[in-house]
């Protein structure tokens, strides 16, 4: 393995090649790549990236939106497999049909869409930015939020809204069990639960926190002396582990009994291996139709713009 990641950095010095990873990703591909984050992370570090390639070590949502973002720049992606159920669950031509028949309402687009959806939306949010996003239209702007309806009800119960949900959902965050987790929390009672607001409405209830994988890991941070169950993908219990390493993390139940933490199959299908040879042969590439991205990068850059006005 080690040989492996030296051939990695020594490609990526020649090439002038930036790799971006997701938290979800596998441990050792966190440690390779030059910088980890959420999806609002990575698309501001692919904004202002000056290298020539962007790998971007995540699922192909995240590279489509660094291309839309980097036109001239050349994005890898390690499998071209890896994909997303959240995503999956909004096809762009359904979407296109729900919007036009909602032509009165501002459409706020999740980040885990195609450039597709994203073609067809005012602003795109992540989870660490939704809520303020969507507090930042008028009360009564009328709203179609989507894909996520798991986020959207969160942020409709959180500030009184009544965003029009499109029915979509992360398969992962949708597994967590609320029986496993009452059994988690009474065997650590002094353990706080920190969820993700794509888990289900039942889940969010019994958090703690409630927030993205920034603003989760932030908060342990910030509390390192405490005890947590953690409800979303368990690649972000790395990052957790390496910023807090005196800390007791624990992962929360999926329904199925067959592993002790809630993968994504998707994010996992990234290796080192596969990471070396995308980086060598400078395949497979992300291509985005050239329509398609001109209406696409409007809202990715409206959100980076508000974003940064909010201080996020």
């Amino acid at each position: 393995m080690d040989n492996l990641i030296e051939a990695i950095k020594q490609l990526k010095k020649e090439k002038n090649a930036v790799i971006l990873g997701h938290y979800y990703q596998r441990s050792e591909i966190q440690e390779i790549s030059d910088f980890v984050g959420d999806s609002l992370a990575l698309a501001q570090w692919a904004a202002k990236t000056e290298a020539d390639i962007i790998v971007m070590c995540g699922v192909h949502f995240m590279g489509e939106t660094a291309k839309v973002l980097c036109p001239d720049k050349k994005v890898l992606v390690p499998d071209m497999e890896a994909g997303c159920s959240l995503a999956d669950s909004c096809p762009a031509d359904k979407f296109a049909q729900f919007v036009h028949a909602h032509p009165d309402h501002t459409v706020i687009s999740y980040v885990n869409t195609t450039a597709a959806v994203k073609a067809v939306t005012d602003v795109v949010v992540t989870s660490t930015n939704a809520r303020q996003i969507v507090e930042s239209f008028p009360k009564d702007e009328k709203i179609i939020f989507g894909p996520d309806k798991n986020l959207g009800g969160y942020i409709n119960r959180e500030t009184g809204r009544n965003m029009l949900l499109w029915d979509g959902s992360c398969h992962v965050h949708e597994q967590f069990s609320v029986e496993k987790l009452v059994e988690t929390k009474a065997q650590h009672p002094d353990a706080l639960i920190l969820a993700h607001p794509e888990c289900k409405q039942a889940i969010q209830e019994m958090a703690d926190v409630v927030g993205s994988t920034a603003a989760l890991l932030k908060f342990a941070v910030i509390h390192p002396d405490r005890k947590y169950i953690v409800v979303t993908e368990s690649g972000i219990l790395h990052e957790m582990q390496k910023k807090c390493p005196n800390t007791t993390f624990i992962p929360a139940l999926p329904e199925n009994d067959s592993c002790a933490c809630n993968e994504c199959s998707y994010m996992r299908l990234n290796t080192l291996q596969k990471l070396y040879d995308c980086l060598k042969n400078e395949s497979p590439e992300i291509v985005v139709d050239k329509e398609i991205a001109e209406k696409a990068v409007h809202p990715i850059e409206r959100m980076l713009e508000i974003s940064e006005k909010l201080g996020l």
